[in-house]
């Protein structure tokens, strides 16, 4: 699986949670909500350091990961982190 995040997208989280270069953002999947891949569950976004990263990218001088422990959620899935030019978010997408 791979992580996938476009321009926008990358500027948004750059802008919104005070990134710089060197920072993380990690991915996660946290109890309730709704996805299109696990039902009950959603994908969460934090400010942390890996652990133990399953699968990574970087953009921007940002690294983005997801850990190993919470691979199950993609179900070997690509993420697709888009920007919503509507909602004014990002959005995520899973595609084989």
């Amino acid at each position: 699986m791979k992580i996938h995040i476009n321009d926008q997208a990358a500027a948004w989280y750059q802008e919104e949670m005070l990134l710089n270069k060197g920072d993380y953002v990690r991915f996660f999947a946290r109890y309730g909500g709704c996805s299109t891949v696990q039902q009950g569950f959603s994908l969460g976004v934090s400010n942390e350091q890996p652990h133990n990263a399953g699968v990574q990218t970087e953009k921007d001088g940002i690294t983005y990961f997801i850990e190993e422990k919470d691979l199950w959620y993609f179900d070997n899935h690509d993420l697709f982190v888009e920007f919503n030019e509507i909602a004014n978010e990002p959005e995520f997408k899973y595609d084989k």
